[in-house]
């Protein structure tokens, strides 16, 4: 890349920073393209679904519960709906700090809402979806695996650097 591809906010960056190397990476590999792309996904979707199983915007989400489920969670279907949502969100801002670990977190949340939906007759295409969907969080799981580091350090130097001075 020349001088003249460095865009104004590009230039008080150095060209070794961690910002300027994935903004490279992401231009010129596809694969980081889809992990990048996979990892702002299944922040955003499910933090937006948590977020509207207090509100119901979407759709009124306790008719996707099926019977058992509902006999097994403590409290009624509305309740349920809201713990299912901090659950989401949980997932979501954990994708978002460490996929490599989280991606299966959500592949196996969505396998149980895969479950939940096979036993309500009429669901079978959104249970499709949802299997679908379990099926992208485990290609991020796996992209996660060259892309994101193991461990936590690189997360908990990242934490402790917003409380310096």
């Amino acid at each position: 890349m020349s001088t003249a591809d460095i865009t104004a906010t590009d230039r008080h960056v150095p060209a070794s920073s961690a910002w300027h190397r994935a903004r490279e990476r992401f231009m010129t590999d596809p694969a980081y393209q889809a992990y990048i792309l996979l990892r702002v996904g299944f922040t955003l979707l499910p933090l937006a679904m948590g977020i509207d199983k207090f509100f119901n915007v979407f759709v009124n989400w306790e008719q996707y519960l099926a019977g058992w489920y509902n006999d097994i969670i403590p409290g009624n279907a509305h309740l349920a709906m809201h713990m299912i949502g901090v659950v989401e969100i949980i997932a979501a801002i954990l994708v978002a700090l460490k996929p490599r670990y989280a991606a299966y977190v959500v592949a196996g949340w969505l396998a149980g809402i895969v479950l939940d939906l096979v036993t309500i007759p009429g669901y079978y295409d959104v249970a499709l979806r949802d299997f679908a969907l379990m099926l992208t969080a485990l290609t991020l799981g796996r992209l996660a695996w060259k892309y994101d580091s193991p461990g936590f350090d690189g997360l908990i130097n990242g934490v402790k650097g917003l409380f310096r001075k």
